[in-house]
């Protein structure tokens, strides 16, 4: 069978072994309603927002016909009876997805596994980004790394932060973080300008409507890039994932998409210490300030004039 990065759709005889890996059991899906009436509004209530539903495998039995009945669903799903939702599981590894109308039945609610399933959409590519970096060494335990670093989904590198991009939901959590590290960085004196703390407020206090299924299961995802410019580039991720040390050096490839000028991308290299770590009070997510410890004139220079939008004097 191939991965989802290869194809999107399965072929008839993936579907038959689907359909039997559905009918042993236990295959926890989730459950989205298809949103009927699109707003053309540029903002939606919250009522009109839709959400997924995890089921456990449990609740989730199919048979040869293709049926899949719900048993004994909670009311959040039976609100979905007689609508059209899009169904999301693991198969191996590999997300796929599907759509049906969902009627009632005497147990609780049915489905039917159509001919058509389709792989997940494989969102990680590194190549949609202006930056990927690749966090591949660190220089005191001379340990190889391979560690994949994109932009942040919710900033915009190489524009001065804001405080206003913070969500106003979040700015009275975010505004008391800020507090906290401005004090530490006047006593430690090693925060630049400090404007870099702004995205590592936003980072922390971000918080995940529902968790989107992937194109393969258990995957370790990219580290953010929350910022970057001549001095510094700052990460962010979970706890659970990378573990950068205070004051330990490491060296990034940086990789630029260019859309201007004859060449198409542009490699740096640059060694950087960990500066400074930030966490938030659950220790569920870190952000790591890191300052360049080694970096080339030009590169400098490039880094500069995109992060400043002034010429390097």
């Amino acid at each position: 069978m191939k991965s989802g990065l290869e194809k999107k759709q399965l072929s008839g005889i993936e579907r038959e072994l689907v359909l039997q890996y559905l009918i042993d059991g236990n295959v926890p899906v989730t459950l989205t309603p298809e949103n009927e009436k699109k707003s053309s509004a540029a903002v939606q209530s919250l009522e009109s927002a839709v959400f997924p539903v995890a089921l456990k495998g449990e609740k989730v039995r199919a048979q040869k016909s293709g049926i899949i009945t719900l048993e004994n669903p909670p009311q959040s799903v039976l609100a979905f009876a007689g609508k059209k939702v899009k169904v999301e599981f693991y198969f191996n590894r590999v997300g796929l997805y599907f759509y049906s109308d969902v009627s009632e039945a005497e147990s609780g609610l049915q489905l039917c596994l159509p001919e058509s399933i389709n792989y997940i959409e494989d969102s990680s590519d590194p190549q949609k980004y202006e930056l990927v970096c690749y966090l591949f060494y660190e220089c005191r335990t001379q340990s190889d790394l391979n560690v994949v670093c994109v932009p942040w989904k919710n900033t915009s590198l190489f524009t001065r932060p804001a405080w206003k991009e913070i969500p106003l939901a979040n700015q009275k959590k975010a505004k008391k973080y800020l507090e906290i590290f401005v004090e530490q960085a006047k006593i430690e004196k090693n925060a630049g300008n400090g404007i870099q703390l702004i995205p590592v407020c936003n980072y922390l206090t971000s918080q995940e409507e529902h968790q989107k299924m992937e194109a393969l299961q258990d995957r370790v995802k990219p580290v953010s890039i929350l910022y970057i410019d001549h001095e510094r580039i700052v990460l962010g991720n979970e706890t659970k994932g990378l573990n950068l040390i205070a004051g330990a050096e490491y060296a990034i490839k940086m990789s630029f998409t260019l859309t201007e000028g004859p060449i198409g991308s542009r490699d740096l290299f640059v060694t950087c210490k960990v500066n400074k770590l930030y966490s938030d009070v659950q220790s569920s997510k870190f952000c790591a300030d890191c300052v360049y410890t080694s970096i080339q004139e030009e590169d400098l220079r490039f880094l500069y004039e995109k992060a400043t939008s002034r010429l390097f004097n």
